[in-house]
């Protein structure tokens, strides 16, 4: 298995798979569309990785920008927006505490699965630097505006059992006014082998084993969102 980041620099195509396999039920975007109607929207998509929520929602929306810091993760974004024939998009290979976007330039700022790096990848620091972000996020965005984070509440479990590592961060989200609530997004695989091969991929040999084990070719996954609509003007 390698490290998460050796896969966001080295192996866009085997996550890519992975990704795909996720959500077969179309959880997502119903849950997106009940925090926030869709249609019309500028977004900007922080951590897009190969495009998964970017192209979920090219579609419905006015205008999109996938951002990455991982250019190898965006060739697989971008081919994907390509074949679509959609011309509402835009790519940026850019850090989410410099973003390379106008103020005021956006309706809505969607990171799925990203945001917890600025906390698990910055040790000590990690209180002021997803606070930079958060800022950053603000500053892009237009009065009345919406924020939405996806992040994971355990894999291989049918309710949430949200990573240990990671509890302190979703505390920091609650403690700055974030709504939330939490979905299942399972996977969905074509083999138990495929599955097996996917699991230890991503997750590790004790998930992969339990896959084996339960014959599973569909995975649990719990996923939590939080949102936070900014004032609208006066």
């Amino acid at each position: 298995m390698p490290d998460l980041q050796e896969i966001y620099e080295q192996h866009a195509d085997q996550y890519e798979l992975l990704a795909s396999r996720e959500d077969y039920q179309g959880n997502i975007l119903r849950t997106l569309q009940e925090i926030r109607s869709l249609a019309g929207l500028d977004v900007v998509d922080l951590g897009a990785g190969t495009g998964r929520l970017t192209c979920l929602l090219a579609p419905i929306v006015r205008s999109i920008h996938a951002v990455d810091s991982s250019a190898h993760m965006l060739e697989v974004a971008t081919a994907k927006l390509q074949k679509s024939g959609l011309h509402n998009w835009q790519v940026h290979v850019a850090d989410h505490r410099r973003l390379p976007l106008a103020d005021r330039s956006a309706d809505l700022v969607i990171a799925g699965w990203s945001i917890c790096y600025l906390a698990i990848w910055q040790g000590p620091a990690w209180r002021d630097e997803l606070a930079h972000g958060l800022t950053e996020i603000k500053r892009i965005l237009r009065p009345g505006g919406t924020i939405i984070i996806l992040e994971t509440l355990g894999t291989g479990y049918e309710i949430p059992h949200p990573p240990g590592e990671l509890l302190d961060y979703y505390a920091f989200l609650d403690a700055e006014g974030f709504l939330s609530t939490w979905i299942r997004t399972d996977y969905r695989f074509e083999s138990l082998a495929e599955a097996e091969t996917l699991a230890r991929f991503f997750f590790g040999d004790e998930l992969a084993h339990t896959v084996a084990q339960k014959n599973w070719t569909i995975l649990p996954e719990c996923t939590g969102l939080w949102w936070m609509h900014l004032p609208q003007p006066d």
